[in-house]
């Protein structure tokens, strides 16, 4: 470990321990640097870092301070960072399995958590898609808001945003255009139809065979999508 990485783990701990609680200030580089027996150089080096991961935010003129930590923020560059891997093959595949695996189970866990106003924020989406028909836009907008309706109402910030994360807006728009140029996108929306329809009936098994097939359908389009003349990717059969 270097270093700055040590340095790094000094202040995260300072964190962890509470003794810099989310939105306190930090004491000024030089105080902080004698508090960790640091050089101000090491301790300045620590809270660059810590504020490209978010975890402390440098505010001009008025000094550094801890984030609220949240999931959404400290997570954030997720979506960063699917968007550059969206010409390789192999992490695409990852990413989809990925999405396989959690999205089915957090949609069960919806089922039993839903509100009524969040169960009628799906449906809105839901409608808007149906309405949508093959502008690739608009379907791939409410299709994004559809399924953080969804992971919405399980309550848990942090699988909202790690499932945001490894859906980004470019890879779900390929998907749609996949499908549009298929003329697949009324299985699609009748996938998203059965999602509501066992969310609405409460049923978390259902809810989770919905969400599964759905993702297991979206992954095989995106491969097939991406097998053709001029695409920059090819996703290969899903590893067992």
């Amino acid at each position: 470990m270097s270093l700055t990485d040590k340095a790094i783990e000094q202040i995260r701990e300072l964190i962890r321990t509470g003794a810099l609680p989310p939105g306190s200030k930090l004491p000024p580089e030089q105080d902080l640097a004698a508090k960790l027996g640091l050089s101000r150089n090491l301790a300045r080096e620590a809270v660059k870092a810590l504020a490209v991961a978010r975890v402390l935010e440098v505010r001009r003129g008025d000094g550094t301070y801890v984030t609220s930590l949240q999931p959404s923020l400290l997570l954030e560059g997720l979506g960063g960072a699917v968007e550059l891997l969206q010409g390789d093959s192999a992490a695409l595949q990852d990413l989809m399995e990925v999405r396989r695996l959690l999205e089915p189970v957090a949609t069960a866990l919806a089922a039993t958590r839903i509100s009524p106003a969040q169960l009628a924020e799906v449906k809105r989406h839901l409608d808007a898609m149906r309405e949508a028909r093959d502008d690739v836009e608009l379907l791939n907008a409410h299709d994004a808001a559809f399924h953080r309706a969804v992971i919405s109402a399980t309550g848990n910030e942090t699988l909202l945003t790690l499932l945001e994360g490894i859906s980004g807006r470019t890879l779900r728009a390929r998907i749609w255009r996949g499908l549009v140029d298929a003329q697949a996108a009324g299985r699609t929306l009748a996938e998203h139809e059965a999602i509501y329809n066992a969310l609405s009936a409460r049923d978390s098994t259902l809810s989770q065979a919905a969400a599964l097939l759905h993702v297991s359908n979206t992954e095989q389009s995106l491969r097939e999508h991406l097998r053709s003349p001029g695409s920059p990717a090819v996703i290969t059969p899903a590893r067992n």
